[in-house]
């Protein structure tokens, strides 16, 4: 039984989710105490008890303190399963922060899983969808082939977005005798993560949506275009596509995206070169506002010089430790960072070397 503090670093609610994924993967049980203990509602939100309950279905795993509010959490899992998984997390709980744990086990089924999530799409404090599909997931596709479709979207109170994935394993688990044994051979097998220049810029894309009622407002094209006017110094193309969307929420973001390569002619496909950057509409706040606060974001981003950008860092760590010989530079080395390379330790022993001055991660190995 792997213990592991839910008040270290940054105590949030990545460290739940990590642990979940890579002890499914893993198939190391866990427990887990003072969970977001420093938050102003400590203990599992919504977002985490539906990670727990279709890793349930993913691989039979059993719980105990799988609550809303609590603060201590033990998992147990079993045989993950391809299958067909149904998840309707009933708020506007996160569905890119649900897939941070079921994501990873799923991509290494012994056959394909098919998922149905009804959540928030966008929203604060989550990647956004488009994040999801546009800069995290051309990261990870060379590990499992994975389709993902925004069905609807769901913005913040009531949620109801959807989202389908289907994820066919490349490497499956189930054909070795050991975990240990399945870490070997993506060591030595599988694609690395290399991602330490920048590169020539290519151009710039990104969405601007909104819910239908505020389309006679123009919102999702003054997003736009106020993101398209701070971009403007840059020598590329810009290409941002407008979005209304009939939602049970009224709601409104953009997010956008630039796209680098080694090469000037070819973008390297395997490891693609993308930093994002996003921002949300709230009441009272402007359509020009949302749309130059994500170009401020994803400008910041660009002019580090890194290739990889604070949020993606978070994301591919545990992909960094399974593949192994992997390096990256990014923009920030953040505490969520941080804090998820102590919950990955936590299940495959000492793992990164940090490099603070040049804001380089790299795996041992």
């Amino acid at each position: 039984m792997i213990h592991i503090d839910g008040s270290h670093g940054e105590a949030g609610g990545s460290i739940a989710r990590v642990a979940l994924a890579l002890s499914t993967l893993t198939q190391q049980p866990f427990e887990i105490t003072d969970i977001r203990k420093n938050r102003p509602q400590p203990g599992l939100k919504h977002q985490h008890l539906y990670c727990v309950k279709a890793l349930g279905q993913l691989c039979n795993a059993k719980a105990e303190g799988a609550e809303i509010g609590s603060t201590y959490l033990k998992y147990i899992p079993g045989k993950i399963e391809g299958k067909a998984i149904n998840i309707d997390i009933e708020t506007a709980g996160s569905i890119p922060l649900f897939l941070q744990s079921v994501l990873l086990p799923s991509m290494f089924a012994n056959k394909t899983v098919a998922l149905n999530i009804i959540g928030g799409t966008d929203g604060k404090w989550a990647a956004p969808i488009d994040y999801f599909q546009e800069v995290f997931l051309p990261q990870v596709r060379k590990y499992a082939d994975i389709d993902c479709r925004l069905i609807r979207r769901g913005y913040y109170p009531k949620g109801n977005g959807r989202v389908e994935l289907k994820i066919r394993p490349k490497y499956r688990i189930s054909d070795f005798n050991s975990f240990q044994e399945f870490r070997n051979y993506l060591k030595e097998n599988a694609p690395k993560i290399n991602l330490v220049e920048q590169g020539h810029l290519i151009q710039i894309k990104g969405i601007s949506h909104s819910s239908a009622d505020l389309q006679n407002a123009n919102v999702a094209e003054r997003q736009a275009k106020a993101a398209e006017t701070a971009l403007k110094k840059f020598n590329c193309p810009v290409n941002i596509r407008i979005e209304y969307n009939e939602t049970l929420s009224t709601g409104s973001g953009i997010t956008l995206w630039a796209i680098f390569s080694k090469n000037k002619d070819e973008i390297d496909m395997q490891n693609p070169i993308r930093l994002g950057g996003d921002a949300f509409g709230e009441r009272g706040k402007k359509a020009e506002i949302v749309g130059s606060e994500a170009a401020n974001s994803l400008i910041n981003e660009m002019e580090s010089k890194a290739p990889v950008d604070g949020h993606l860092a978070d994301q591919i760590l545990k992909f960094m430790a399974l593949a192994g010989n992997s390096s990256i530079r990014t923009s920030s080395i953040t505490d969520h960072a941080k804090t998820n390379i102590y919950t990955i330790e936590k299940f495959l022993g000492k793992t990164f070397e940090i490099n603070e001055k040049e804001n380089i991660i790299s795996t041992i190995g």
